[in-house]
């Protein structure tokens, strides 16, 4: 048994309970704090063994903290793993100094975290190496989790505080939730494996079974939830579309989509505000270095309306919009331009939206995409999933849908 203490200072409630227990685990023993200023009360009352720091803290600045930590010699030999959403150069130059160890951008890599952890405590930790893809997003208030590969003990602990950030964001009461399973095989070898995936699923979400649906050809997993007393009326479908119909989706005429989504994600102004400030205190965090980048977004869409509304919605977090009414127009600024996040409409004059992200990806452009478009719910969906877009909204838009849903895609910790 070891003695070796972790420092988790991060203001993220689910980051701190989850590292917690992923430490407590393997036998360390974690302290939490939900800011700067508490973080450096305990790191001098009781100096850890290791430090595992967010970037982005709102009293206390990340930088002020590592500067205090400097100063005091009980303190400043002590490594330092850094968590961020987003960290310029600049920015990161300025910390090196300080004893950083390691820069980990969310959504958490949990493979390459555990190894660093390793490194620095020489713990061996079990690490499961199994090779998995695991992401989770919202759609209309529908939890979809696609999984390829195959599964990975780690990556599922992960996807529990995944699914609970996302209800949070979105507030989503009695959820529907879309398990992609696509292309996977699986044998009775799986079986401890899947049990650990529905029982993750079922209790992060607390979807009811009937709510659960689970595209997979794979004959044994329909045999293995039909035969699991636990799972009765979770239902395993061969297609996204099926899953979109048995969910009662598809079948629902757009007012009747519309109230469905309503009785699940009732507008609550408190979490809007709490969205609001999130930026807002980057915003203000970045007035306090000027070397830090504000927000770029670019917004590609041929609607006024549209432009008027993204621009209200961000008016208050400092970030720079650059609108264009075409793709074409876009398409020539975008390699002089350096873009956090693009919203981009599908259906323009010249260029749609889809002829946009292909020149994109052939121009090896990766920044995060928000998808704009006016066909109907279902159409969407089909669609989106077809060419692999996960993030996009359905007009007509509100400010907190644009909110949530840019904050779901830059500043999410899972």
């Amino acid at each position: 048994m070891n003695n070796i203490s972790v420092l988790i200072i991060d203001e993220s409630n689910l980051i701190r309970e989850y590292l917690s227990d992923l430490f407590k685990k393997r036998g360390l023993f974690p302290q939490t704090a939900v800011s700067g200023v508490e973080g450096l009360a305990k790191m001098r009352s009781n100096p850890p063994d290791l430090i595992i720091l967010d970037f982005h803290l709102s009293r206390l600045s990340c930088k002020e903290l590592l500067q205090e930590k400097a100063k005091d010699p009980n303190t400043s030999s002590i490594p330092v793993i850094l968590l961020a959403n987003k960290i310029d150069r600049n920015n990161l130059l300025e910390l090196v100094p300080y004893n950083i160890k390691k820069v980990f951008m969310k959504p958490l890599k949990i493979d390459a975290f555990l190894q660093t952890i390793t490194e620095l405590t020489r713990i061996p930790f079990d690490i499961d190496s199994t090779p998995c893809q695991i992401d989770a997003h919202v759609t209309n208030s529908i939890i979809f989790i696609e999984i390829s590969q195959g599964l990975n003990t780690d990556k599922i602990d992960l996807l529990f505080y995944k699914i609970k950030e996302l209800l949070e964001l979105y507030t989503i009461q009695n959820p529907y939730v879309i398990v992609l399973l696509s292309g996977m095989e699986f044998s009775f070898i799986d079986g401890p494996n899947l049990e650990k995936l529905l029982n993750t699923i079922m209790q992060a979400s607390q979807a009811i079974n009937k709510n659960i649906k689970i595209i997979s050809t794979s004959n044994f997993l329909k045999e293995f939830i039909f035969g699991h007393p636990d799972y009765t009326g979770i239902e395993v479908v061969s297609t996204l579309e099926y899953a979109l119909d048995s969910a009662s989706l598809a079948k629902a005429g757009e007012e009747q989509l519309e109230s469905i989504i309503t009785s699940k994600a009732s507008p609550d102004t408190a979490k809007t505000s709490n969205i609001l400030m999130q930026f807002e205190l980057d915003a203000q965090q970045q007035g306090k270095n000027n070397s830090s980048k504000r927000l770029h977004i670019a917004s590609v869409d041929d609607d006024f309306v549209i432009q008027e509304l993204i621009k209200t919605t961000f008016a208050s977090v400092n970030a720079e919009i650059t609108f264009f009414s075409n793709g074409d127009e876009f398409l020539k600024n975008i390699e002089e331009e350096d873009f956090d996040l693009i919203f981009l409409d599908l259906r323009m004059p010249g260029l749609n939206g889809f002829q946009v992200m292909d020149l994109l990806r052939s121009k090896n452009i990766e920044t995060p995409i928000i998808i704009l478009s006016a066909i109907s719910q279902k159409e969407a969906i089909m669609k989106a999933f077809q060419y692999g877009v996960k993030t996009y909204l359905v007009k007509p838009l509100k400010p907190e849908q644009i909110l949530k849903k840019t904050l779901e895609v830059l500043k999410t910790n899972f």
